[in-house]
């Protein structure tokens, strides 16, 4: 076994050296505890606890020139190497995305913010799936015209129109530095995948949630089950041949290699055995996108997040602006004022994310009326301070009185200020549980998150309204939300994100206010315990390590607390005035790493 130091110079030599794509494979150590992304206990029952933590002596690393946190230990290390080999932070996302997972997001989908430093300006890369043109309104309803989720989250009709490889390709094309070619960036993660997986705690935690999906399609079966149906169990062998053969294609050809010829066959293939009406035109047709970020302000600091089909940025804002009216910082870190605050705040924006968001592109979304001050002061007047309101007492609000003109996440800053915060998933762990034969891609079930019918909930128990129907083409709405904070000569002063369903955009928030209301590092930040509230069901989450005693006083207050093991998984870096870049990786998840030089 290679010791440490000497693989890594493998893995950097991989990435500086010129060489021809097949022979790297070679080089690299075999990926330990990949897969270790899926959302954090948002499907019912409670995931296993997390490790022991005390988030009030955490502490971040330290790095002058450049930070890479992700949730994979292995991931993060590749992506400091094309950093310290003279990458930019959107060349670093390039490796670290088609690394992490190896056998994931391929199928899926997400959002990138980039920020260039050079001319202080942000964009916003949206990949999100689309729905296959052939897509209608009714595809996730039963004979009886009510919502059937085995069609919107296990059949092929959940599955939309991956855009993971031309988001990468678009973001790279556009905004990489031009030192590395696509080929280089994709070579670590084919390397990876040839050598394949040992099971370890990590990956072994998230196979039985999988298991029924998995068995469900011998493709799946094959690569992640024993040759009986069984788990994997610690230390086999998980091969991954197929998949390093689609990343292959993807170093050779680019994006192509992925939206036309053998791998979309195959992909195609695969979704309509399955039921679906995906075509190769829907493939070939797909387009990332890139949008303008919606940008607020919290206590003197912009945020810019991502706007839609994200749902994220802008309800992100939304319960910023309503709690900068009250004494955040006076009333303390998690007491019960601040956390019913915040939870009041939570609700009304669900609210309006069931009634007003969609697809930009197909829908009218009044997102300057959502994000502005004045709607916020409006919404605030309906919260009292020591009552907390049902949600059946919870209408949407009016935003468009204020219209004017106007998943696996990972966070990456490079030496010259440039900045990346990066949110994809599948939806569910490992998707639909659909592998593509032949790919080694496991594909979405993405499409779940269209509204089936008004007022059907998702798989997150999210409502969503006419303006999230299905629809051809159209994105469903997402709660993903990577983020940036900038100081006021737009300097990068906080890069984060979280996976986990309709917990991001509480959890980003918490981020936001744990460091700049309760001045707490970004470690303390990510791991202080956490709330949440989505309106419905009506309950107020809460992480163990919220006081007993504030839990009763929230309760003498009418909230529904319940109790849960974990919410979301962050990571996030922090700029210090002095320019030190602190950076933490969240401990609610086995194998997440934090690196820096």
């Amino acid at each position: 076994m290679q010791n440490h130091r000497s693989e890594h110079a493998l893995a950097r030599a991989v990435l500086t050296s010129s060489y021809h794509w097949r022979s790297a494979l070679k080089l690299v150590r075999a990926l330990v505890g990949l897969i270790a992304f899926f959302p954090i206990a948002t499907l019912g029952d409670p995931l296993p606890p997390p490790v022991s933590r005390s988030y009030a002596t955490a502490l971040p690393i330290l790095a002058k020139h450049g930070m890479v946190v992700t949730q994979q230990a292995e991931a993060s290390r590749i992506g400091l190497d094309v950093l310290r080999f003279g990458g930019n932070a959107v060349d670093a996302a390039v490796a670290v995305a088609v690394t992490l997972p190896a056998a994931g997001n391929l199928g899926g989908g997400g959002f990138m913010l980039i920020h260039r430093a050079e001319f202080n300006n942000t964009t916003a890369i949206d990949y999100r799936e689309t729905a296959p043109a052939a897509a209608r309104k009714d595809d996730f309803l039963d004979a009886k015209g009510e919502a059937d989720p085995s069609k919107s989250r296990f059949s092929g009709l959940a599955i939309g129109v991956p855009g993971t490889v031309a988001g990468l390709e678009l973001a790279w094309r556009k905004y990489g530095s031009g030192k590395f070619s696509f080929a280089e960036l994709v070579a670590p993660a084919i390397a990876l995948a040839r050598k394949g997986l040992t099971v370890d705690a990590g990956l072994a935690d998230s196979l039985p949630f999988a298991q029924p999906m998995l068995a469900r399609s011998p493709a799946s079966a094959r690569i992640y089950l024993r040759s009986d149906g069984g788990l994997p169990q610690l230390g086999d062998h998980i091969a991954l041949d197929d998949l390093a053969d689609t990343l292959e294609t993807i170093a050779r050809e680019g994006a192509t290699g992925f939206y036309t010829g053998p791998v979309a066959r195959k992909i195609v293939d695969a979704v309509q055995a399955a039921g679906g009406r995906m075509t190769e035109a829907d493939l070939s047709n797909y387009r990332a996108a890139e949008r303008e970020p919606v940008v607020g302000t919290y206590r003197g600091h912009a945020v810019v997040s991502m706007p839609p089909p994200s749902s994220g940025g802008a309800h992100l804002i939304e319960i910023l602006n309503i709690l900068e009216g009250f004494p955040i910082r006076e009333w303390g870190l998690n007491s019960a004022a601040s956390i019913h605050a915040m939870a009041e705040a939570e609700k009304l924006a669900y609210a309006d994310r069931a009634e007003w968001l969609g697809d930009p592109d197909f829908v009218k979304v009044p997102l300057k009326g959502l994000v502005s001050k004045p709607y916020a002061d409006s919404l605030r007047a309906l919260i009292a301070q020591d009552k907390a309101r049902p949600a059946s007492e919870i209408r949407p609000g009016d935003p468009m009185r204020y219209e004017s003109d106007q998943t696996t996440h990972f966070s990456i800053v490079d030496k010259d200020g440039n900045a990346v915060s990066n949110t994809y998933t599948l939806n569910f762990p490992y998707g639909s549980g659909l592998v593509a034969e032949g790919t080694g891609v496991l594909l979405n079930n993405e499409l779940d998150d269209f509204a089936a019918k008004p007022g059907a909930p998702n798989a997150y128990r999210l409502l969503g309204g006419e303006a999230n129907e299905p629809g051809p083409a159209k994105r469903p709405l997402s709660s993903m939300s990577p983020t940036l904070v900038l100081d006021k000569d737009g300097h990068v002063e906080l890069v984060t994100g979280s996976p986990g369903g309709s917990t991001i955009i509480t959890t980003v928030a918490q981020i936001l206010v744990n460091v700049i209301d309760h001045g707490l590092n970004a470690a303390e930040a990510e791991n202080a315990p956490r709330v949440h509230d989505q309106l419905w069901p009506d309950e107020l989450r809460v992480e163990r390590g919220v006081s007993p005693d504030t839990i009763r006083l929230l309760e003498a207050m009418g909230h529904r607390v319940v109790v849960r093991a974990a919410i979301g998984s962050a990571n996030t870096i922090a700029r210090a005035s002095d320019g030190t870049l602190t950076g933490a990786s969240d401990l609610r998840q086995r194998g997440t790493l934090a690196v820096g030089y």
